[in-house]
């Protein structure tokens, strides 16, 4: 009858339910300014926030199933995500 959810996909599920409310909550206030310089500088704290929900996430995930990956692996997993966040946030 009860659903029992592991800890790590409950921490993943409330950060991203956490980081999308933030993006839809600045999203509204966007169109309530109305204001593009503003605008622009909301969007780009945003831009300052995505990297690190996606890292934080990405190492719960890997805690929760660390026993059932390699190390290789988790390390091949985290160095991709570097290469994502360098690639996107690389001059």
């Amino acid at each position: 009858m009860f659903i029992f959810l592991d800890k790590a996909i409950l921490a993943m599920a409330l950060l991203r339910l956490v980081s999308g409310s933030l993006e839809i909550f600045v999203a509204l206030l966007i169109l309530r300014i109305n204001d593009i310089e503003k605008a622009l500088i909301m969007n780009s704290s945003l831009a300052l926030i995505g990297p690190p929900v996606l890292l934080l996430t990405t190492v719960i995930g890997l805690t929760g199933m660390a026993d059932k990956v390699s190390l290789a692996k988790i390390l091949w997993v985290l160095g991709g995500v570097g290469c994502i966040i360098y690639g996107v946030k690389g001059n």
